[in-house]
């Protein structure tokens, strides 16, 4: 499903008034577009499978019980409560039981789910499903470490404040094998 970008303009145009300012002033005549246009690409990821850009994956055929870690990722994705951004950085590990997939396929998953009005708790959950499901591992571990908008620019104001949500499946729900992981993320900082 495509962002309607008529009705967000119309949307947005109505916001303008409804907070006493005129759309049509000069510097605001393109708001309206503008935001639709930005909506179109925060959104992008309404009515994808994200499951589908693992179908791409070579098999290994035994498991090599190797651990894949991918640290770093930056996202971005908007608050479902208020409609404001936040910011973060993705850590992605898979324990691959008989196939891998190309590491630039891992960011692609999280751009993805990112790319939907979302609560961190059930993107980082979202995530680690997606991974589950689509590579079939002996385990996942997703942690994500974000800053939200609606926490650093209203209500308390936590500007220097961050939330770490984890979620994790099979073997790497072990918490010996997710301490090591959480080591080898804390490595790279």
């Amino acid at each position: 499903m495509a962002v309607d970008r008529a009705r967000i303009q119309a949307a947005v145009a109505e916001i303008l008034v409804a907070i006493g300012e005129d759309p049509e002033r000069v510097g605001l005549e393109s708001t309206p577009r503008r935001v639709a246009d930005a909506y179109a690409e925060f959104f992008a990821g309404l009515g994808q499978n994200p499951q589908e850009l693992l179908l791409d994956f070579v098999p290994v055929g035994k498991s090599t019980g190797e651990l894949v870690l991918l640290r770093d990722i930056a996202f971005r994705s908007i608050c479902e409560h208020h409609l404001l951004p936040f910011l973060g950085i993705a850590h992605v590990a898979y324990l691959p039981r008989d196939r891998v997939v190309g590491l630039g396929r891992l960011p692609a998953v999280v751009e993805t789910i990112a790319a939907r009005p979302q609560l961190q708790e059930r993107l980082t959950e979202e995530i680690a499903d997606a991974l589950h499901e689509g590579l079939d591992p002996l385990g996942v571990l997703v942690v994500l470490d974000a800053v939200h908008g609606c926490v650093g620019t209203r209500g308390p104001r936590q500007s220097a404040s961050s939330t770490v949500t984890m979620a994790s499946r099979g073997a790497l729900t072990e918490p010996t094998a997710r301490a090591e992981i959480i080591a080898l993320i804390a490595a790279g900082e």
